[in-house]
């Protein structure tokens, strides 16, 4: 057997450690693996496809990013190529890349991704390509998994982040507006925040007032309680619009965020308090993988590569305690996955005094 592996879309702390637990389960076996770099940009011309070998990931799995490099814009269904007046259209190379992949003798697929490669890879699937997925976002929204590795590191970054930002809060009586990543679900936004001890936490899920955000922050500096914490997702809608960083690159998805800076003008100019606001933004993709997040994504190679040996092609692996399953790729993007607004880690908050703005 000679299987590939690809990391697309985002990168998450975890995704070298999911690559050597492949390479080293697929070695076991017999076989021979082959990276492609970009994503699919390797078997496209853009890049290049190299051997993986026990040499190749020794010692990677605590390092974060990914030795493959990875990509937003590869989809070969709507491949972005730039025309001679600087515009791009889109392209179907699809065809070309199970061509490619044919002549190099690969034989099935390891693609590492979230709901954009997901979404690819049951396209594949559906051509005729022997395909596995891994679920791979730091935002927790693929459905199927209790949770994706990379968000424990992510929230623990987050976290870390409002632990600083309540010394600094307190010491000048401001109001610190954290934006955190999560595009249009809330769990980075949630499970930093309750842990973080954040007095604000405004999520995609539930719609806020901001007067209502306003009264909370009153109501403490009324309790001398001067200072306070608001943790705030970057997608959450705010006076009608979307958090919007700008055009995106060609093949990219919609930017989100800056919603931070408006909410934050908008307490100052309601309450008259201080009010600063800050992007934590790549921040929480970058560095070491929590511990949690190497068991994790070490688990989900391993159940990758077993997948690919019983042939459940068109399969995602899921966590899905305390076992790692294969579920169909299709089941997994029916509807993405959001926070419960009645689930205990919300309702907890509200019991210790956390406000939604609603």
């Amino acid at each position: 057997m000679r299987i590939a592996i690809s990391t697309g879309g985002g990168d998450a702390p975890g995704l070298n450690a999911v690559i050597r637990a492949a390479v080293m389960s697929a070695i076991d076996r017999g076989w021979h693996v082959l990276g492609i770099k970009r994503g699919y940009m390797g078997l496209l011309g853009e890049d290049e496809v190299l051997p993986l070998t026990a040499d190749s990931v020794r010692g990677i799995a605590h390092l974060g990013g990914t030795i493959l490099r990875t990509t937003n814009r590869g989809n070969p269904f709507h491949y972005p190529v730039r025309q001679s007046d600087g515009t791009y259209r889109e392209v179907d190379r699809s065809d070309e890349l199970i061509e490619n992949a044919r002549n190099l003798g690969i034989e099935a697929f390891i693609t590492i991704g979230g709901d954009g490669s997901l979404a690819i890879a049951q396209r594949l699937f559906e051509k005729g390509v022997r395909i596995v997925g891994v679920p791979k976002t730091i935002d927790n929204d693929v459905s199927g998994t209790i949770t994706t590795f990379g968000f424990d590191t992510a929230v623990t970054t987050a976290m870390e982040a409002i632990d600083k930002l309540h010394t600094t809060a307190s010491s000048h009586d401001r109001v610190l507006v954290l934006e955190v990543m999560g595009r249009d679900c809330g769990f980075i936004a949630l499970h930093s925040g309750v842990s973080g001890q954040a007095h604000v936490i405004l999520i995609p899920e539930i719609a806020f007032d901001i007067d209502k955000v306003c009264a909370h922050i009153m109501q403490r500096d009324a309790q001398g309680k001067k200072f306070a914490i608001v943790v705030v997702a970057e997608g959450v809608p705010f006076e009608g619009e979307q958090g919007s960083l700008g055009e995106s690159m060609p093949g990219q998805a919609r930017r989100v965020g800056g919603v931070a800076d408006r909410i934050a003008k908008a307490i100052q100019a309601r309450t008259g308090k201080e009010c600063r606001s800050l992007v934590l933004g790549h921040l929480q993709r970058g560095g070491m993988p929590t511990g949690y997040d190497r068991l994790l994504a070490t688990r989900f190679g391993g159940a990758a590569t077993e997948a690919v040996a019983n042939a459940k092609w068109g399969h995602m692996v899921a966590l899905q305690t305390p076992h790692i399953v294969p579920i169909p790729i299709v089941e997994a993007l029916q509807a993405p996955k959001r926070v419960d607004p009645t689930h205990d880690i919300v309702r907890t908050a509200r019991r210790i005094g956390i406000s939604f703005g609603d």
